[in-house]
């Protein structure tokens, strides 16, 4: 069982950075793939970005590619993702996801445990 809470959230000008952080309980939280997705208002949830469990192996979505970067420190059961040159279009909730094996690791489906979401909103 794994519980994920992200934090970082909040208003920044477009141009500007922020970066959330999905903190697990769990001891083997360094065996689970994770991804962040995110859900603007009226749209579905869609794939940003997602890492291995060794951290080793990133996929991001086309959208954020050379801005977003997804990292983990399984020392600290934490996985980050850094967001540069934000644009109003990134504004949505932002929701980490686990899963032992994620090989379609862009499905929502692939996922069994999900953290409640951070709210991003960038100004123009």
């Amino acid at each position: 069982q794994v519980q994920l809470v992200e934090s970082g959230g909040g208003l920044v000008q477009a141009g500007g950075s922020l970066r959330l952080s999905c903190a697990a309980s769990g001891r083997t939280f360094s065996r689970y793939g994770v991804g962040w997705f995110r859900q603007a208002p009226g749209k579905e949830r869609e794939f940003v970005a997602a890492i291995s469990w060794s951290g080793g192996n990133t996929y991001y979505a086309d959208s954020v590619k050379a801005r977003f970067t997804i990292s983990r420190d399984n020392t600290k059961n934490t996985v980050y993702l850094q967001m540069n040159s934000l644009n109003a279009e990134d504004t949505a909730v932002y929701y980490c996801a686990a899963d032992l094996s994620a090989p379609r690791y862009y499905a929502v489906y692939e996922y069994d445990y999900w953290g409640q979401g951070t709210q991003v909103t960038v100004s123009s």
